[in-house]
């Protein structure tokens, strides 16, 4: 582990960092996607082209990415701090806990930004119903 993340404000970055970078990407990629079809179904837009199978892969990717760095993130803290147990001293203890969780939920942000990709990207947009 880096020297930087060794001290107490690294591994609080390492801790938040850990646990909310999953949901923000995931969210960001949601937003984002569901400007990027109401973009492709407006007539207004139709002369600009707008690409949404690429735009929703592109979405997928950096959300995986960042989903990626926030488990990296989570498992590094997890093996600093796994000699901590959940009611030792703060703040060990709390970030021992914050990461336990976190890395079972950027497991499931992953599967959630995968399977809403691949959903976006294989759905036909724009139909009559």
């Amino acid at each position: 582990m880096s020297r930087l993340f060794r001290t107490n404000a690294g591994q609080e970055f390492l801790q938040w960092f850990g646990l909310l970078g999953a949901p923000l990407a995931w969210s960001a990629q949601h937003v984002v996607g569901y400007g990027v079809t109401e973009a492709r179904c407006s007539p207004g837009s139709a002369p600009w082209g707008v690409g949404l199978d690429t735009w929703e892969i592109s979405l997928m990717i950096a959300a995986v990415a960042v989903i990626l760095l926030a488990e990296l993130a989570a498992v590094s803290l997890y093996f600093a701090t796994r000699g901590v147990h959940y009611d030792g001293p703060p703040p060990d203890a709390r970030r021992h806990f914050f990461v336990t969780a976190s890395s079972l939920g950027n497991v499931l942000f992953l599967a959630i930004v995968l399977m809403s990709g691949l959903a976006a990207v294989y759905h036909i947009p724009c139909g009559q119903s």
